[in-house]
């Protein structure tokens, strides 16, 4: 075997393209969905998803109405899309409120001394000791449940994982040779933070709030069909399985397989969306 195919392969630009390709393929994917949920409401979907007409009610799938429609006649495609749209923004709102409760409290943990880490680490420990759907159950029906009570509720109970990361993060960037000529340069903690820390956790911090948004989208449609989350008048990917419990032993499968599969097809896209990112932005599997 000769020298040269002895050396190590330390750089592959084509797998770093596919890579890139990939991502970018799924963003563009989980944008382009996003953006037609978001237009679909505005066109007013919500309004026809609610319209009832008996003479078409229990129809099974055909050209006309491609998912069928429900024991009110109402067709499932546009209750399906308006579902989509309450769980992207129920989704947006829970994973962003929740990344910004991470990012404080890592931060603080690791830059705020031992009785603020040994405090947040506590915090950590003891949400993520409860039973997440439980927790998630209670707070929302404290607040009063609807689309907001089921956003805080999800954001509140979803930064630990993040939180933990953040904080490694940051203890391991603290550390580094580069913080310390910053400091022996006499740079302010300010400048270190914004100029040093900011970069280094940003990366992490993104992968984290994209792949908490599919996290946020299933507890949102998981205590929405308990009853604890939106109401039945709002339409939800939640509300429309909860409601087609009664009816598939009859025969109607149309009225949970449809929107089931739009809720894993969405929390998928997603995943890929920040498995890929999570890919780029990490030194060594960027390279695979």
């Amino acid at each position: 075997m000769s020298d040269r195919n002895a050396q190590p392969v330390l750089f592959r630009p084509r797998a770093v393209r596919a890579g890139n390709r990939r991502f970018l393929l799924a963003a563009c994917v989980v944008a382009a969905l996003a953006l037609a949920c978001v237009v679909a409401m505005g066109l007013a979907v919500r309004v026809d998803a609610s319209t009832a007409d008996f003479s078409l009610k229990n129809l099974a799938p055909c050209l006309e109405h491609p998912f069928g429609t429900d024991r009110m006649g109402r067709d499932m495609l546009l209750r399906t899309l308006a579902g989509l749209s309450t769980s992207v923004f129920v989704g947006i709102a829970a994973a962003s409120l929740s990344s910004i409760i991470a990012l404080a409290l890592g931060s603080a943990a690791a830059l705020g001394g031992r009785a603020v880490d040994a405090a947040v680490t506590w915090l950590v420990d003891l949400c993520m000791g409860i039973p997440h759907i439980v927790l998630l159950i209670l707070i929302s029906y404290a607040i009063g449940k609807g689309f907001w009570g089921v956003a805080i509720g999800v954001a509140l109970t979803h930064w630990p994982s993040l939180t933990r990361v953040i904080r490694a993060e940051i203890l391991q960037c603290r550390e580094s040779s580069y913080v310390a000529v910053a400091r022996s340069l006499g740079r302010s903690r300010a400048y270190i933070a914004v100029r040093h820390m900011v970069p280094y956790v940003l990366p992490q911090f993104l992968v984290g709030l994209i792949l908490l948004f599919p996290h946020a989208i299933l507890h949102e449609a998981s205590i929405t069909f308990l009853g604890f989350g939106l109401s039945p008048e709002q339409p939800a990917i939640g509300v429309i399985l909860n409601e087609s419990m009664s009816y598939l032993s009859a025969g109607m499968w149309w009225l949970a397989i449809f929107p089931g599969l739009a809720l894993v097809g969405i929390v998928l896209l997603f995943d890929v969306c920040g498995a890929s990112l999570r890919r780029l932005v990490d030194p060594q599997s960027s390279q695979e």
